[in-house]
């Protein structure tokens, strides 16, 4: 038997929340808006008879005890939820007692599934888009959580709700989107018939929820799709997904897609998504003031704001604790991370420092901790986990952040350094503020301070009015510099922005879809040279996991530009403690001898077992000694 202080948890529960008293499989039209109550039923019936069907609420037998009970009044009307019409339990009076009302309310919890009692529903969810779409889910996940929404299942048949996180920066992105919640819809509108056939398998029809860019590109649109979404939240709402999920019961539309000039989700942990325990995504600032031409995102994300530093040391050191190794550090324009929040003495924006060469249309009113400053402090922090930031913006790298860089091992030496576009003339109408010349300057800037750097790209082909000269531009901008990666995209026109608004979408799909081949060539010329330069050098890689190609006799990581490595999983040594020949596994460091290269991933030979500040003192002493 419990002790009297847990049997009053759940009474206490619901005289805080008096509306959880509704039974879980009570279906819509039966939800009074009233506070609900626990059952009761009559005194003189048997304990051991069945209990049948539920029937409609019904008022609850006053009595002079229960009038003057302060408990009792606010529990206007009981029943029993109906939760498996085979078992047979004793029926109790709700009396004025508080020792009675908690073994009626002991009584209804042992009616229900454990998995059911311990979570309001189970959660399954898909993300498209970037790595911040990824890790805003994490973040959602964790507010559902705190919500009491405990389970998430691995498909959408088993699941009472359905999120899908949404990305709006190209058509194609979003037809896919569309075409999902058709089959989730399907779901809903036939779940009758979907659990009679073994097809679904939760517990009602699913609440479906968008969320993202698109939810707030489309808003109204989604919403009054035929119906097929109950809940419509923007990335800056999504606190307030349990109320709208709450809405949704009473049969209201639950839709927030206002976009906040403070919200960061910086007291938030995120409930981790990835299997993968070693690496970790960290948000560290929202939003863009870019304002290029052709993207949407100003629109859908808001203006720029970031996190203090003290919230992402503090969510770093969490991740350290939990086994760690790597962080990827998440935004927008993840590189213009001004934390004006723990400066004192701000200074004035007129001194924020751009790349030589660089222009940006939005000027910083106050300058406080910049992105160099954080990862200064990351990086002596936590000296055995390695860092890495993505997407940044051309404009943001400063002589102080490459320099630093340059000098801190545990900062991967891998910059992506979005172009676009190799023409002049196609930069100015995309609002990019620089020149090609203006970017290789930068490109050789970079190489010059951090010689061995790797570098990708994004390129967009066919923009508004793209010629063929300016599309020539782009393939020589590509083989001159020589990416190790780079994502390449036809342009696809966007509502609301700058093109929209002032230019034509001219270029016909054909011409495009040419262009972009064009492009993908000229990279793989290049790509290639860039990983054969690896061949005979020795790589940290931290490891990930199995190779899926051989998961029974190869491991896979990254080293630090970011290359896929994989070599056999075979025992080896430890560098500098004495605990014999054993196999890596996933989270160490090893130090790798690459023997040939695949022109997309390397292969090398496992030499030891290391840590990260070990290998790069060793390095750095083997440098000074062939100097001398």
């Amino acid at each position: 038997m419990a002790s009297s202080s847990s049997s009053l948890a759940p009474l206490s529960s619901l005289w805080r929340h008096p509306h959880s008293a509704i039974g879980a499989h009570l279906s819509l039209r039966r939800r009074r808006r009233h506070l609900l109550a626990l059952a009761s039923s009559n005194p003189n019936r048997s304990s051991s008879s069945s209990l049948s069907p539920p029937h409609p609420l019904r008022p609850t037998p006053s009595s002079s005890s229960a009038a003057q009970s302060p408990i009792l009044k606010c529990f206007l009307y009981s029943r029993v939820p109906l939760q498996n019409p085979n078992v047979t339990i004793p029926r109790r009076c709700f009396i004025c007692s508080v020792s009675a009302a908690a073994v009626a309310a002991e009584t209804q919890q042992d009616l229900v599934p454990t998995s059911e009692s311990t979570s309001k529903g189970r959660i399954y969810h898909e993300t498209y888009g970037c790595q911040m779409n990824i890790n805003d889910m994490e973040i959602v996940l964790s507010i559902m959580k705190n919500a009491g929404y405990q389970e998430t299942v691995e498909d959408p048949e088993s699941a009472e709700i359905i999120f899908i996180n949404t990305c709006a920066i190209r058509d194609n992105a979003e037809q896919k989107v569309w075409q999902r919640l058709n089959y989730f819809w399907f779901l809903k509108r036939e779940w009758k018939s979907n659990v009679a056939v073994g097809r679904s398998k939760s517990f009602q029809p699913p609440k479906i929820v968008v969320l993202g860019c698109m939810a707030e590109r489309l808003k109204e649109k989604i919403l009054d799709a035929d119906k097929m979404v109950d809940v419509v939240c923007g990335p800056d709402a999504y606190r307030d997904l349990p109320r709208l999920l709450e809405a949704v019961e009473y049969g209201q539309k639950g839709i927030n897609t206002l976009l906040s000039v403070e919200e960061t989700y910086a007291d938030i942990s995120p409930v981790r998504i990835s299997s993968n325990s070693v690496t970790a995504f960290v948000s560290i600032m929202r939003g863009c003031n870019n304002m290029c031409s052709f993207c949407i995102v100003p629109f859908t994300r808001g203006r720029e704001r970031s996190r203090p530093v003290n919230s992402i040391v503090r969510e770093v050191g969490e991740l350290w604790k939990e086994g760690v190794k790597e962080v990827m550090l998440l935004g927008q324009n993840v590189n213009s991370y001004n934390d004006a929040s723990e400066v004192e003495n701000l200074e004035p924006g007129s001194n924020w420092r751009l790349s030589e060469g660089f222009s940006s249309m939005c000027k910083v009113k106050n300058m406080g901790l910049r992105f160099s400053d954080l990862l200064d402090r990351l990086s002596i922090e936590f000296p055995e986990m390695r860092f890495r930031f993505t997407s940044p913006h051309p404009k943001d790298f400063p002589d102080d952040l490459l320099y630093l860089m340059r000098d801190r091992y545990n900062v991967c030496q891998s910059i992506h350094l979005p172009a676009q576009t190799g023409s002049t003339t196609v930069l100015e109408r995309m609002r990019r503020g620089y020149t090609r010349e203006a970017y290789l300057d930068l490109v050789q800037k970079i190489r010059d301070i951090i010689p061995d750097v790797g570098l990708s790209s994004d390129f967009i082909c066919g923009f508004c009015g793209e010629t063929e000269e300016e599309h020539a531009d782009t393939l020589t901008l590509i083989r001159a510099v020589g990416y190790d990666m780079a994502y390449m995209f036809a342009y696809s026109m966007r509502e609301r922005t700058h093109a929209h608004r002032n230019y034509v979408d001219d270029v016909p799909d054909g011409i495009k879809q040419r262009r972009l081949t064009e492009l993908i060539e000229a990279f793989r010329e290049s790509t290639g040279q860039r990983y054969d330069s690896q061949i005979g050098t020795v790589q940290l890689v931290l490891v990930e996991g199995p190779n899926k190609r051989a998961p029974e006799t190869e491991l896979v990581g990254k080293s630090d530009r970011g290359h896929r490595v994989s070599f056999l999983n075979v025992p080896i040594k430890h560098s500098f403690e004495a605990d014999g020949l054993q196999n890596p596994k996933i989270g160490d460091f090893v130090e790798v001898n690459i023997l040939k290269s695949t022109r997309a991933s390397l292969f090398g030979a496992a030499v030891s077992r290391t840590s990260l500040s070990f290998f790069y003192k060793n390095c750095a002493s083997a440098s000074a000694t062939a100097e001398s």
